[in-house]
């Protein structure tokens, strides 16, 4: 049970109500929210192919009819979810998760939202289904290390709109900036208010970076950042708040995007995770206040699977013009504290915030055991084309791969860097680096080396990666990049065509 300020604060008013745990919350607790709520309908989300939430619309008519789609689910068609399943045996079912439960921000009428999972005609998971993937990857991950693998996401994205002459942004200087210059602070303020009550855990918002004007439009760059929970917890975050980002959007008659690039010149928009290892609810990242040799075999195994990982979180053509030197995105496989010019930072922690906070507010006397147990490391390719779920799921299975091998400090000390790297003075320890695939081509080739990590123990089902490599490939932009350049038509009309990825 949570304890009576916890309950308050916490904004789900499920959890406020229920006076419990999103992860306690049974079948009984969502009828009685519904009933004494006076909730009306009832709807079913899950992700497919696309990435994007699907919804199924129930109108509640009674208490027996309640009970029994909580408890049954309801059938879909799988074809036409998911492009690997036949329209001859496509029935699946999908069944609600109580602890995802929370009441809907948009609509007229009193609804709850309840995110699902697939179940094929035996009644077993469906393998591959992103979501179950990315479940396996993580059982697999504690069975075989003992630890629980957390992280967070920082969700960036453009607002497109008419642009407005007054308070006009500074080009490419956008980072923290408030209102005016930041037009679109309510809407995010907005969005994470919101995302808050879905049961989000979020950690804050800003405005980032990318503005600029462009033939009359105004595009504005924000980024909402979460703080960490479980792995499967975090996926899902980030898919209701890129819902939620989308319904303002909507409702504030502008445009949101997640592409990896809007313009060629810019900074584009991405998906970095970040990532801690816990065992027994203590944070592992650490030794004595600097990188434990356990996180570092953990970025040992992420670079040596860097390549790969592009397949799940880089997943349109648009990716790899974002992936260039001098946009703060990595193009080259290293990692190194506080250095954003690498593919894998260790960010700045916390280990003299008594001291700071002392100093700045002198009459605190700060509990020794407020700071601390907040290292974690930030995997910086993936771009909002990704398939979060198998995305993370990689990200796990690498973490495990990268404990797993003999030499993966060694690894880890010969691709550590203390340098940005896109400086001249360093050219001749950027030649020594490998590079990120420079195309979705590139990427279903580094997927295919590196299949086996993936597929072992079977958390990646076999048909799932030979799926993404083909579809990978079926954009066949090798070399696409090099031949669009100077091309600023060409490269307009490929942003807009997947300027609504995932």
């Amino acid at each position: 049970m949570l304890r009576d300020s916890e309950t308050v604060m916490n904004p789900n008013e499920l959890v406020r109500y229920l006076k419990k745990p999103a992860d306690e919350f049974t079948r009984h607790d969502i009828v009685r929210f519904i009933e004494e709520k006076g909730i009306e309908m009832l709807n079913f989300r899950y992700v497919a192919d696309d990435g994007k939430l699907k919804t199924l619309n129930f109108a509640i008519s009674g208490k027996v009819h309640l009970e029994t789609i909580l408890t049954q689910g309801e059938r879909v068609d799988g074809s036409s979810l998911f492009s690997f399943i036949e329209a001859g045996s496509s029935d699946l079912y999908v069944i609600p998760r109580y602890r995802t439960a929370f009441l809907n921000p948009f609509t007229d009428v009193p609804t709850l939202e309840i995110l699902c999972s697939f179940y094929n005609s035996s009644g077993q998971p469906l393998e591959s289904d992103p979501g179950y993937i990315l479940k396996k990857a993580h059982k697999d991950f504690r069975s075989s290390t003992g630890l629980t693998f957390m992280a967070l996401g920082e969700l960036e994205y453009y607002v497109n709109a008419p642009r407005k002459d007054f308070f006009p942004p500074e080009d490419q200087k956008g980072y923290h900036a408030s209102e005016p210059y930041a037009k679109f602070e309510k809407l995010r303020s907005e969005a994470l208010l919101m995302i808050a009550k879905a049961g989000g855990k979020t950690k804050y918002g800003h405005a980032e970076v990318g503005s600029f004007t462009r033939d009359g439009e105004l595009f504005e760059q924000h980024e909402i950042e979460f703080l960490p929970c479980d792995v499967g917890d975090a996926a899902d975050q980030m898919v209701v708040a890129k819902w939620i980002l989308r319904m303002l959007a909507y409702r504030y008659n502008v445009e949101i995007s997640f592409a990896p690039k809007i313009t060629v010149g810019k900074a584009g928009s991405g998906l970095h995770i970040h990532a801690m290892l816990e065992k027994d609810g203590v944070n592992v990242m650490t030794d004595n206040g600097k990188l434990s040799d356990t996180a570092k075999k953990m970025v040992a195994g992420w670079l040596d699977c860097a390549a790969a990982l592009t397949a799940f979180g880089n997943t349109v053509p648009t990716s790899y013009l974002r992936l260039v030197p001098h946009q703060e995105a990595p193009v080259s496989i290293c990692w190194g504290d506080r250095n954003r010019s690498v593919l894998v930072r260790v960010p700045l922690g916390w280990g003299d915030g008594n001291k700071m906070i002392k100093d700045a507010n002198p009459c605190e006397c700060p509990d020794p055991g407020t700071f601390g147990g907040k290292q974690t490391v930030e995997f910086r390719s993936p771009d909002g084309s990704a398939d979060i779920y198998m995305l993370l799921a990689g990200l796990v299975i690498a973490a495990r791969h990268g404990l797993e091998l003999e030499n993966s400090l060694k690894i880890a000390g010969e691709l550590y860097v203390d340098v940005n790297i896109f400086r001249e003075e360093h050219k001749e320890r950027l030649s020594r680096l490998d590079g990120l695939p420079a195309s979705c081509w590139d990427s279903a080739g580094a997927l295919e080396v590196k299949r086996e990590v993936f597929e072992k123990n079977g958390v990646f089902p076999a048909g799932v990666v030979q799926n993404v490599i083909d579809r990978l490939k079926s954009y066949k932009d090798k070399d696409l990049i090099e031949k669009l350049n100077g091309n600023n038509e060409a490269i307009r009309e490929l942003v807009i065509k997947y300027i609504h990825c995932m």
